[in-house]
């Protein structure tokens, strides 16, 4: 089957002053220079190909929903912390598998909490605290008994498993694909958004996760389905993960400052004009097909990838806080960005 390119309506854009034009197109060449830096040309076939021969896109062939949820769980753990640090903790002590949690839920504990995804709502496990919310089963819980880095992360691991059980029947793959049906035949521009949140809004409740990780994790399973999978690609490929190198680089640049939209790092990165919505604008004007002709034209992850390398320790590490005092105008004359960027302060 033919890929169906999006039609993000560069056309149908809503009409900008002159000034914020200009601003938007100034915005577009720093970042589509980015993109030639630092873009990661074949980032869906990496994705497809990442953790061989149990790729992903093998997992979603086989409707593993087990594998998925072992995949998801290690991606979420990236969270709240840095990278080397998370790896490094699941290196050392392991992470969670479905088959874990199966197992421990079939000896039936007795905490009224474990029964569903509905009843473990408000579960309160902390591992520094050594408690919960029902103490009384605390000794006979199985949630203290897996090593993970906080409390927090083993109420999301048995929240999400619990979510796969319940909500999707254990089958993550036709769940995709039924809430995705529904909404495909949307009209406009509002179509990728609604697919987007048709995943989006139901996961949004499982236990710990924020928008970022989520989109970040959801966004790598959606691309690593086949071809055929047209409507996965477009969805994945919408989701965008906002960091603090994200949002930095913006305000180094200065294209937060010209589009009149400053503002602190956080859910604000995710409201109106805020760091999601411009990488979306911009993301409309970069035909990613330019960098991989299996790319999709409109790929708003592969232009926030493609910053986040650019400014990541662990990618080109050329824009980051390690090089640049969040106080101090950037002095990097090798940098290839030097004579288009504002190089503002973070700290204004």
């Amino acid at each position: 089957m033919a890929q169906r390119q999006n039609k993000l309506p560069r056309a149908k854009t809503k009409k900008l002053p002159t000034s914020s034009r200009s601003a938007l197109t100034h915005s577009v060449e720093i970042v589509h220079q980015v993109c030639c830096i630092a873009g990661a040309h074949s980032l869906i076939e990496d994705i497809r190909s990442a953790g061989a021969p149990n790729t992903l896109g093998s997992s979603i062939e086989r409707l593993d929903t087990p594998a998925l949820f072992d995949w998801l769980i290690d991606t979420l753990s990236f969270q709240g912390i840095s990278d080397a640090v998370a790896s490094g903790y699941i290196e050392k002590h392991g992470s969670i598998t479905w088959l874990e949690i199966e197992y421990r839920l079939s000896k039936r504990p007795s905490c009224p909490k474990l029964k569903s995804y509905w009843h473990f709502h408000g579960c309160g496990y902390s591992k520094t605290n050594r408690t919960c919310s029902n103490p009384q089963h605390y000794s006979r819980c199985p949630l203290p008994k897996h090593r993970l880095r906080n409390g927090r992360l083993n109420q999301t691991a048995y929240s999400l498993f619990l979510f796969l059980r319940d909500i999707t029947d254990s089958d993550l793959v036709n769940w995709i694909d039924a809430r995705l049906s529904r909404v495909v035949f949307t009209k406009g521009s509002k179509r990728i958004p609604v697919m987007r949140e048709s995943l989006l809004g139901p996961l949004r409740h499982v236990y710990g996760v924020a928008d970022k990780v989520l989109s970040l994790a959801l966004a790598s399973v959606l691309l690593a389905g086949q071809n055929a999978r047209t409507h996965w690609h477009e969805t994945g490929g919408s989701m965008i993960a906002i960091d603090t190198l994200v949002h930095k680089f913006f305000h180094r640049t200065g294209i937060l400052a010209r589009l009149s939209a400053e503002h602190s790092y956080g859910p604000r990165c995710y409201e109106k004009n805020g760091c999601a919505e411009i990488i979306a604008k911009i993301a409309g004007r970069i035909d990613a097909r330019e960098f991989n002709k299996a790319h999709p034209r409109y790929f708003p992850r592969f232009v926030q990838y493609a910053i986040w390398r650019f400014c990541a320790q662990e990618g080109l590490d050329v824009c980051n806080s390690n090089r640049i005092q969040d106080r101090d105008r950037c002095q990097n004359r090798w940098c290839r960005l030097f004579r288009r960027c504002d190089r503002r302060s973070v700290e204004q």
